[in-house]
């Protein structure tokens, strides 16, 4: 009986050790984070194929100064898989850029004024791109040398006329930058007409790329390099003010462009997707797949939107129920995926925090790839 007995203990041993080293391990797939339960989502999310039955949203940073307004933005993978994020602020205080070590799993401060840095992306050669917005920012797109922290600009006007407010820009195969600049608060006067998308090309030339879209926010270009994705949310504003009225909500959409491969121009606007009246989406990204990650940001359903290329909605993780300390709270402004072992892991900004969430499909980075 002892014989008979021994090789079943073992066995059960063997995996309850199995179960505690896999629900350990934050990068296995579709295991959650490896943090407490107390801080991951409760809130369900759907996607066969996207999103595993069981993924939660794991909270990794939340704003501890006591400041009122403002918010998480622009999730930028680096080179060695670490994630920087904006930390916006309002007024006069310039805001910050935070650094999170996946390995260790803590958050420093990369830079103690950023600007008023909102979207950040790598570009291939290792250096920090960042739209600057307005409200005592810089309103320029700029760059940072990470090793030495030295800023400088990329550009901060068109044509002579100053910027209103970068907000999110993203990269193609030849390292040309498309940013938006919508403008959504600031005291600074207006110098340009249009709120439009612009691009960098890597002679450092700046051109319209598109004014077809009324208030540009997030971008992304699909895996292939042929199409550009635009989120027009137009809040009807130029100047959010909690204290006054809702101001009537004008486009909601989410655009796409054809991109001319030889010179990088866009055209063939195409509407992929209609909010309606209820808010519409921030940032963005894509997966390996060519699906585009939506901040959807209507309190009634606030998350990340998954659609396909063609508009259609394939899965959606839900950031209703995320603990926040700001109301209406929930509220997603941008998405990344990680690299690496984290090339499934999708990072979210959400109101003053930073989450993660493990996927079922790995992201994909154009600045990191071959071109296809």
């Amino acid at each position: 009986m002892i014989k008979a007995t021994i090789p079943a203990f073992s066995a059960s041993l063997l995996l309850l050790v199995a179960s505690w080293l896999n629900a350990a391990d934050p990068l296995k797939r579709p295991a959650a984070g490896r943090r407490s339960a107390a801080n991951r989502s409760s809130a369900a999310s759907t996607g066969t194929g996207i999103v595993a039955p069981g993924a939660r949203l794991e909270r990794l940073f939340t704003r501890t100064v006591d400041l009122e307004g403002g918010l998480t933005e622009g999730a930028a993978v680096a080179p060695d898989g670490s994630i920087y994020f904006s930390d916006i602020r309002r007024g006069e205080n310039h805001g910050v850029i935070h650094r999170f070590d996946p390995t260790s799993g803590t958050t420093t401060v990369f830079a103690e004024d950023s600007g008023k840095s909102n979207g950040l992306i790598f570009s291939s050669d290792g250096s920090l791109l960042a739209c600057e917005g307005a409200d005592h920012g810089g309103r320029r797109v700029s760059r940072w040398n990470v090793d030495t922290k030295e800023r400088v600009t990329v550009t901060d006007n068109f044509q002579g006329g100053h910027f209103n407010s970068p907000n999110d820009l993203c990269l193609d195969a030849h390292g040309r930058i498309y940013f938006s600049d919508p403008r959504y608060l600031g005291h600074e006067a207006r110098e340009l007409d249009n709120q439009a998308v612009y691009r960098v090309d890597p002679d450092g030339s700046v051109h319209e790329a598109t004014r077809e879209v009324s208030k540009p926010n997030g971008l992304a270009i699909s895996p292939d390099g042929n199409t550009l994705y635009v989120a027009d949310h137009d809040n009807g504003t130029d100047l959010i003010d909690p204290a006054a009225p809702a101001p009537r909500l004008g486009n909601m959409k989410i655009y796409a462009f054809r991109v001319e491969p030889s010179d990088g121009s866009v055209h063939d606007r195409r509407t992929l997707l209609d909010f309606g009246d209820r808010a519409g989406c921030d940032g963005m990204t894509v997966d390996e797949k060519g699906n585009i990650y939506l901040t959807a940001r209507d309190p009634s359903r606030p998350g990340v939107m998954v659609i396909n290329p063609e508009g259609r909605e394939v899965a959606f993780i839900s950031t209703r129920s995320l603990h926040t300390n700001v109301q209406p709270g929930g509220l997603p402004s941008n998405v990344e995926f990680g690299l690496g072992e984290e090339s499934h892991v999708l990072y979210v900004t959400v109101d003053t925090s930073l989450y993660r969430i493990p996927l079922l499909v790995d992201g994909y980075h154009r600045q990191y790839s071959a071109p296809r």
